[in-house]
């Protein structure tokens, strides 16, 4: 018969994985700093969802939480590099590239990942796989497991909660 779990306490959690969680990410960033920033949004995600949870496995469960996190970051700094590269080349409408306009297009990008953030896990994967990665919907929808139509609503979702973003500015 399965045993019940209570609801996790992040806390006693924190206590006693937060130092092997880190160590998970230095391996894996090869950054002191960046795996200690990755490791607290790991457990700011428990915390958000902590009484929802039942974690048999907690090291299973925080490297989860962890890759996704640390697939995501990696994600954000290629897309900020891009918009660093292509201002570079091309400028902003033919205008210089400064400071002020590369952190405006930080500040910005800021806030597309926050919008994309608050979309379904399987609606933020797959624009990321379609805009960053470049796949088509059938590849995404093969990667997935997911029908094409799905890829469509979920594209369709985050491009509008993008265009919402645009218009409230």
């Amino acid at each position: 018969m399965p045993r019940a779990h209570a609801a996790i306490d992040v806390g006693s959690l924190y206590d006693q994985h937060v130092d092997w969680l880190r160590a998970w990410l230095r391996r894996r960033t090869e950054c002191p700093h960046r795996a200690a920033d990755l490791a607290q949004d790991t457990f700011c995600r428990l915390v958000e969802k902590s009484t929802e949870l039942r974690i048999e496995t907690p090291r299973t469960f925080l490297a989860t939480i962890a890759r996704r996190l640390l697939v995501d970051d990696v994600r954000r700094r290629d897309v900020e590099r891009a918009i660093i590269d292509a201002q570079a080349l091309h400028g902003v409408n033919g205008e210089e590239i400064t400071p002020e306009r590369i952190v405006e297009a930080a500040q910005f990008l800021d806030m597309v990942l926050r919008v994309l953030e608050r979309l379904p896990v399987q609606a933020r994967e797959t624009f990321l796989l379609r805009r960053i990665e470049g796949l088509g919907q059938s590849d995404i929808a093969e990667r997935l497991g997911i029908s094409i139509s799905t890829v469509k609503r979920h594209i369709a979702a985050a491009y509008s909660a993008c265009v919402i973003l645009a218009y409230a500015d």
